[in-house]
């Protein structure tokens, strides 16, 4: 019943914070988008049919993260790693649990392409980020953005301190305010005051901002998104 109740508050707080941000941002995902998986498409083709000719399978990988107002859902990706059981991974009893929120020098990294189970495709569309491009599709959905902050798994969200759920009053996206200032060699606690910055800034000019940023950083390959 609390839970139930501090959504609904959350939920209201948001719907009424800058109406006419929020619809533009909508129409811009939209478009975005949809051009890009247009523009991309080859690209996708192509990814699809290598992961498919090196380990016959599912071409995405689906698990389930933390959206707006804490409401979980699957994000798209380009498997990465050989086939296993199911492509939804988020069932597994959680490993983390934290009482007073998560740590501020904690360290989250994805496994990466020294695990005997990243296929050769894998280590290549990480190490580029092709894995992401599919998440083109949960914009269009509606349940990310094209800007905002990094959709987290939902075993850290709920260890989440009342301070740090505040990241999750908007909805997740591509790439946001963190991974242009930092990206992948930030700690716990730097994303999550990129984030609330984020979170307390945002507008159309910072959303291009980060835009332009995150395309500069990925041509001369400053970290990783």
């Amino acid at each position: 019943m609390r839970n139930n109740l501090q959504r609904k508050t959350v939920k209201t707080s948001t719907m009424q914070k800058k109406p006419l941000y929020r619809i533009f941002k909508r129409l811009f995902d939209i478009v975005f988008s949809s051009i890009a998986l247009i523009l991309l498409s080859p690209v996708l083709i192509g990814v699809s049919v290598a992961v498919i000719i090196e380990d016959r399978g599912s071409v995405l990988f689906k698990q389930k993260r933390a959206g707006l107002n804490d409401v979980p859902f699957l994000i798209y990706k380009f498997r990465s790693m050989k086939e296993t059981k199911g492509t939804i991974q988020g069932e597994k009893e959680s490993p983390y649990n934290w009482e007073n929120g998560v740590p501020d020098d904690f360290f989250f990294k994805t496994t990466d392409g020294i695990n005997p189970n990243v296929t050769k495709v894998g280590r290549f569309i990480r190490k580029t980020s092709l894995d992401e491009l599919p998440q083109f599709l949960n914009v269009l959905i509606g349940n990310m953005s094209v800007i905002g902050p990094r959709p987290e798994i939902v075993e850290i969200t709920r260890c989440y301190s009342s301070e740090q759920k505040k990241r999750l009053l908007v909805k997740p996206g591509i790439t946001g305010w963190a991974q242009v200032n930092g990206r992948s060699d930030s700690n716990h606690g730097e994303k999550i005051k990129n984030d609330l910055y984020y979170v307390e800034n945002r507008s159309m000019m910072l959303d291009m901002k980060i835009l332009f940023m995150t395309i500069y950083q990925t041509v001369f390959g400053k970290g990783a998104i």
